[in-house]
């Protein structure tokens, strides 16, 4: 794949979830020069594209898992990330979701990537999103299973949310959550229990 930046314009849109092990809400999330709560921050984003396209190939229905692990302080790069593509896309929607992924199409990911210092090799594995109630979940076969679901909230109706927020990849308001998640990424993998969960339905473009 060609690696300059693409000027290919594209935008999606759906639902954003992640799980890290930080402690509820994790500092890196409010500002990466803020101190994670542990000596390395590992977790994963997991995404589900409702609508998008990237130039005149269609991007509805495809999933992405991102795994990544980086320093305390996320601000100082060098994160080591691994970019998995669900097996059912077809090979234009491969390069079209790992070259937004990667940030060579610009937008948000065009921003992380600069913290990015090692990129493992694309995967691609069945990967299943799904939404139950207040619980969201996703499986990589043989890879990461994981489920994040809502904290408990003042009216135990309705979310507890955090508004106004700037993040590059989340909505303005994202959904507060508890996350469990075992993976096998990289030689140790990771395993998490009941720790920083959050999601929110994002909106991308790049014109």
């Amino acid at each position: 794949m060609d690696k300059t930046e693409s000027s290919t314009a594209w935008y999606a849109k759906g639902l954003l979830f992640e799980n890290c092990n930080c402690t509820l809400v994790c500092p890196g999330h409010v500002h990466f020069s803020q101190p994670c709560t542990q000596d390395r921050c590992l977790g994963y984003w997991a995404i589900r594209i409702d609508e998008g396209r990237f130039g005149e190939t269609d991007l509805v229905g495809m999933k992405i898992v991102v795994t990544y692990d980086t320093p305390q302080h996320m601000i100082e790069g060098g994160w080591v990330q691994q970019i998995v593509i669900d097996e059912r896309a077809d090979q234009a929607q491969r390069n079209a979701l790992e070259t937004i992924i990667t940030g060579q199409a610009g937008g948000p990911w065009g921003v992380l990537a600069r913290f990015v210092g090692t990129r493992l090799p694309t995967e691609y594995r069945r990967v299943d999103i799904v939404e139950e109630g207040r619980t969201k979940k996703v499986k990589v076969e043989g890879f990461l299973e994981s489920a994040v679901e809502d904290i408990k909230s003042r009216d135990k109706v309705n979310p507890v949310t955090l508004g106004n927020m700037f993040n590059q990849i989340h909505a303005a308001t994202q959904g507060l959550a508890l996350g469990t998640t075992s993976c096998s990424v990289g030689q140790e993998g990771f395993n998490l229990d009941k720790t920083h969960g959050l999601y929110s339905h994002f909106c991308w473009s790049v014109k």
